[in-house]
């Protein structure tokens, strides 16, 4: 199994590989899809699809997990945040890849054992996990592998 995992977002959009062999996850690839913060939104997320269908085509990942929405006071930032949610989510549907979504909270649950961790700590994690020899940056692409993690941790859960 090869998990994309997703951090959406319209300046950053964080990406995220890990393949799964005999059960133990490595990391394949990570990085940010970054459109140009002066483009029209519809330019932004064209790019955001585009890099999208090429990480697909480059690495046939089998599945796509990718953060849910969370809105609090600023429903203008969630609605954004969900366009760019959606081409991801778009470019997965095209290519028959399922999705699934999940919070914030669920994926630091799941990675650093508790639901209210910050980002650094989520990326001190994801360092220790697949023993790598730096902090993986920038913070949305140790996110993105977070999620892709959060999407391991929970096959595994649901097979005991």
């Amino acid at each position: 199994m090869t998990i994309l995992g997703i951090d959406p977002g319209l300046t950053k959009t964080g990406f995220g590989l890990i393949s799964i062999n005999k059960d133990i996850p490595k990391i394949i690839d990570f990085g940010i899809i970054q459109p140009n913060k002066n483009d029209t939104l519809s330019k932004r997320l064209h790019t955001i699809y585009i890099d999208m269908e090429e990480l697909i085509a480059t690495f046939s990942p089998t599945v796509l997990s990718i953060e849910d929405v969370f809105y609090g006071k600023n429903v203008k930032s969630a609605l954004l945040l969900g366009q760019a949610r959606g081409v991801a989510m778009l470019c997965a549907a095209k290519n028959n890849i399922p999705v699934f979504e999940y919070s914030a909270k669920k994926v630091k649950q799941s990675v650093t054992g508790n639901g209210n961790a910050d980002k650094v700590q989520l990326q001190y994690m994801i360092k220790q996990i697949f023993n790598l020899k730096n902090l993986p940056k920038p913070l949305d692409a140790s996110d993105a592998v977070g999620i892709a993690l959060c999407h391991f941790n929970q096959v595994k859960i649901k097979e005991l």
